[in-house]
């Protein structure tokens, strides 16, 4: 692990802050504009990446691209049980389950040595005889794939050679990799076999499958089930629906997935995985999952403590470039993450930045899944020190020696007016792990004066309102302290 080399002392930070000044850098509370007007972005103003919408098919694959291991979750899991009165059991070894011998020597060969939060909880849940229904939040990188597919394979009869699990993913891409860790898992079984429900792959008319799992697409699978009935719904034993907050976003998915799931026996295990549980896809879920047993992560601020903000007065884009190039000569950066608001932006500052000697990594849109996730892994390694991107490629990047975040561009949404949450996703990249971190935003208008304004205003307020004494607005907040 490359260590935190730019740490800073309190001292050094101190004379950071001094070398800083010559940038107009200010560290006094911020004071509201005089107008407190919102200025309204104009009709032909360019459209941003935050207009469009975020594509989170694309986004939950990039995030199991790029984490090759188990993310060490603080969250603590709360579980909702059906019954109440019925213990609670979670399990801290893959030998308390009980798992045929086959199955946990594939469990073992996966590099899994105990199970992960979600796995401890959910699996005794859906390992259970009689087998019980499950909702459970869990983002990726935590396990719960290898927690479905542990389900689906131990409800299996080898000698029945007919569809018994069934399991929807919101793409083609997402039903391959789920598809991988049904193979890997199961390779030590190899009287089971998988069939992939997905646009492309044709049978003939009158066949039927004798796989005894079938991942899939909704469209794909409805069609399978019902109008060429190459599956037989009603012997589906365990019911799969991964990614459901995915699901939802994607037109005509939730329709068809709850058209599938009224095709299957009373009986059958219906187990549902969303990363969020809005209230959206709470209304989804209880549609396809009768009386579940719920597990949800208990929600964990992140924290601000370890973070120096600052803020730029600049007049232009270039000027902010200049105080870029300024702010790298003040102090000494490991990594360093810089967020604009658009893909014209983003790639104007990745090349400028690079005409400056500096080793930078574009993380844009329009680039293929497959291709942002080499980018982030060139980043992790630290063969890029600078990554320039927008919102929509950010999120879930954790890099441990990010160690300064600056906002090029203010986050705004589609209206113009702040986006809080955005704010905290992206300084959050840097103060993790316990290290120190610092943010610096870029301010060129009136306009975006105002907005950095109404950002403090909203975290003090959500965060008990004193300035007096309150972690945003002193010692790692706003100013010095």
């Amino acid at each position: 692990m490359a260590t935190d080399s730019w740490a800073l002392a309190v001292d050094e930070q101190e004379a950071a802050a001094e070398s800083l000044s010559n940038l107009h850098l200010k560290e006094e509370k911020i004071k509201p504009d005089a107008n407190g007007a919102v200025v309204k972005p104009s009709a032909n103003a360019e459209k941003t990446d935050e207009e469009e919408k975020e594509d989170r098919a694309a986004q939950s694959l990039l995030n199991k691209l790029i984490r090759s291991n188990l993310v060490d979750n603080t969250n603590q899991v709360e579980v909702l049980q059906r019954d109440p009165n019925s213990p609670l059991y979670s399990v801290k070894s893959f030998e308390e389950l009980r798992l045929k011998p086959q199955l946990l020597q594939g469990v073992y060969a996966m590099g899994f040595n105990r199970p992960s939060k979600i796995q401890e909880n959910a699996l005794p849940l859906m390992l259970a005889e009689p087998p019980q229904n499950l909702i459970a939040q869990s983002q990726s990188g935590t396990g719960k794939t290898a927690a479905f597919v542990l389900a689906m394979l131990s409800q299996v009869e080898p000698a029945n050679k007919y569809p018994q699990c069934l399991c929807l993913s919101p793409t083609y891409e997402l039903a391959l990799q789920t598809g991988k860790v049904i193979e890997q898992m199961g390779k030590f079984y190899p009287a089971l076999k998988l069939a992939y429900a997905v646009r492309g792959n044709k049978l003939e008319r009158g066949q039927k499958i004798s796989e005894q799992i079938v991942i899939g697409t909704p469209g794909t699978v409805l069609d399978w089930c019902s109008k060429l009935k190459f599956i037989d719904p009603k012997k589906i034993k365990v019911f799969v629906l991964d990614e459901a907050d995915v699901m939802i976003a994607t037109q005509g998915h939730q329709d068809q997935s709850i058209r599938i799931q009224r095709m299957l026996p009373r009986n059958c295990q219906m187990l549902l995985f969303s990363a969020t549980f809005e209230d959206s896809v709470w209304k989804f879920a209880q549609k396809v999952v009768p009386d579940p047993n719920v597990i949800k992560l208990k929600r964990e601020e992140e924290t601000l403590d370890t973070i120096k903000q600052y803020y730029v007065l600049c007049s232009s884009r270039d000027e902010k470039f200049q105080a870029l190039c300024n702010l790298y000569g003040a102090i000494t950066i490991a990594q360093a993450m810089i967020f604009c608001h658009t893909r014209k932006t983003a790639s104007w500052l990745a090349a400028e930045l690079s005409k400056e000697g500096h080793q930078v990594a574009l993380l844009s849109g329009e680039m293929m899944v497959e291709q942002r996730a080499a980018v982030i892994e060139r980043f992790r390694e630290g063969k890029e020190k600078v990554l320039v991107t927008t919102n929509v490629c950010a999120r879930g990047i954790d890099v441990e020696q990010v160690s300064v975040v600056i906002n090029f561009d203010l986050p705004v949404d589609k209206d113009g007016n702040p986006d809080n949450e955005t704010y905290l996703h992206r300084i959050g990249r840097t103060g993790r792990f316990g290290k120190r971190g610092l943010a610096v935003n870029m301010v060129d208008s009136k306009h975006s004066m105002n907005i950095l304004n109404r950002i403090q205003e909203h975290f003090s307020e959500s965060r008990g309102g004193s300035c007096a004494w309150h972690p945003f607005l002193r010692g790692a907040g706003w100013g010095k302290g």
